[in-house]
């Protein structure tokens, strides 16, 4: 009787200690009380995971490492950045998870970041564990040769923690094709090998078919089959989509293949809202405006006469993309984009779906909005799962020396897609009421990891 007490009381301080033990990483305690709330009711029914105290120890990452970054710039004058590898939990397979360039890395930031991708992982039935990384480096606005310097000078440290089998970063915010490359020459040098340890790597040196298109598609692919679910499509369907990077784009890309229409995409100086719909001439257009010039949204609006350039106003209470009216919204930009007076002017303006591409683009408040309001609500670990799917994949390629076409991975990428639906709907039913994908993806990442844990004992 007195053990069960105990046990009632640790869980129900459990966020107030996380809390007191790690001030100030708001993010990283946003991620924990929504997986908290989720398996609630699978730790009441599992008395061997309060026993082995699975809570406590699957929020304390296994290792943080954090290192200064030198490098010199254009003009001959040292600059210093600070680097970071937050490796979470290994339990099911060597730690995965992207790099993020961005001045607002920090490690509130990258623990939320790989707290979420240990779940993640999980869903998708490969055996990867979770870890994240970055640096608060800007590429923005810096030249090649810049960028080139800073990422060989972070790999000079990140190195000395990562290898194919123990921890294989990827891609994220501020990290594409160019700079993988980068760090990868290096790594490279530095270990005198050619190994798979990046995802995201070109495809003549060791990458992946599909492997840039691929979470924006795994998005488009999870939505599709919720639409499924509730016996609809998304043909014809009207969708607001935010963000203009690759899972914007290539989630735009599978819309229109799908038969939808895409009405919005953003950055961060502004929004453009094209009534007409971005078909695949103007998918180019942005393409090439992002990925090559990389130029800003707003000279979308000046190149087509159908759309409308909003600036973005920092001092609004809400972001002014999600008032547009449309079925579906897709949140590809960053996190907490999409907060509780958004999710009420989705709600107001009859959309069904909201299927998030970043990672935690929507509040805690929005959420409860959007379920309380019938708004069917995918979670970013289930529904964004594509990347590293096919990052998994192209470890498998890299692991056996094959290339598979790009008809193959996208084959495989749909069935782990279908997969992670599935297993998302499953675990909702068992322990939740109704079709909750949100505790449906939460339930089913933690119970893998757990019993993993549970089975190797107490590390």
């Amino acid at each position: 009787m007195e053990s069960t007490l105990i046990d009632d009381v640790s869980r129900i301080n459990f966020l107030d200690n996380l809390k007191e033990s790690t001030p100030g990483e708001t993010e990283f305690h946003q991620a924990v009380q929504e997986v908290h709330e989720s398996v609630a009711p699978v730790i009441e029914r599992h008395v061997e995971y309060r026993k082995h105290k699975i809570l406590e120890r699957i929020v304390e990452p296994e290792r943080i490492i954090s290192f200064r970054v030198t490098w010199i710039d254009d003009n001959g004058v040292p600059q210093v950045n600070r680097g970071y590898r937050v490796q979470m939990n290994s339990a099911i397979g060597p730690y995965k998870g992207g790099l993020r360039f961005h001045p607002s890395v920090n490690q509130s930031i990258l623990k939320f970041l790989g707290f979420e991708q240990i779940f993640k992982n999980a869903l998708t039935s490969l055996p990867l564990g979770g870890g994240k990384g970055g640096s608060n480096f800007d590429p923005k606005g810096k030249s090649d040769g810049e960028v080139m310097r800073f990422c060989q000078n972070f790999m000079l440290e990140l190195s000395k923690h990562i290898g194919h089998r123990i921890d294989i970063p990827a891609g994220d915010i501020g990290v594409g094709g160019r700079e993988i490359g980068y760090m990868y020459g290096m790594y490279r040098k530095i270990e005198n090998q050619f190994s798979g340890v990046l995802t995201g790597k070109g495809v003549k040196w060791g990458g992946s078919l599909i492997r840039p298109e691929a979470t924006g598609y795994g998005l488009v692919y999870f939505s599709q089959y919720i639409l499924e679910n509730i016996n609809d499509s998304m043909e014809g369907k009207t969708c607001l989509v935010s963000g203009s990077g690759n899972v914007a784009q290539y989630a735009i890309e599978k819309i229109i293949e799908l038969g939808g229409k895409v009405l919005t995409v953003s950055d961060s100086s502004g929004h453009i809202y094209d009534e007409a719909g971005i078909d695949a001439d103007k998918l180019r257009f942005i393409q090439e405006l992002k990925n090559e010039r990389r130029g800003r949204i707003a000279e979308y609006a000046g190149e087509y006469d159908s759309a409308h350039y909003f600036e973005t106003d920092r001092s609004l209470d809400h972001n002014p993309i999600w008032s547009h009216k449309a079925d579906c919204a897709l949140p590809c930009a960053t996190q907490n984009e999409l907060n509780g007076k958004d999710a009420q002017h989705l709600v107001d303006g009859g959309t069904i779906l909201v299927g998030e591409g970043a990672n935690m683009p929507c509040t805690p408040e929005a959420i409860n909005i959007l379920q309380n309001n019938g708004v069917i609500y995918a979670p970013g670990k289930a529904s964004n799962a594509g990347g590293v799917a096919t990052s998994g994949l192209e470890m498998a390629q890299n692991y056996s020396g094959s290339h598979w076409t790009s008809e193959e991975v996208d084959r495989r990428l749909q069935i782990i897609m279908r997969t992670i639906h599935d297993n998302c709907l499953h675990a909702a039913q068992k322990y939740s009421s109704g079709p909750d994908y949100m505790a449906g993806a939460n339930i089913a990442g933690f119970l893998k990891v757990a019993d993993s844990m549970i089975a190797q004992g107490v590390t």
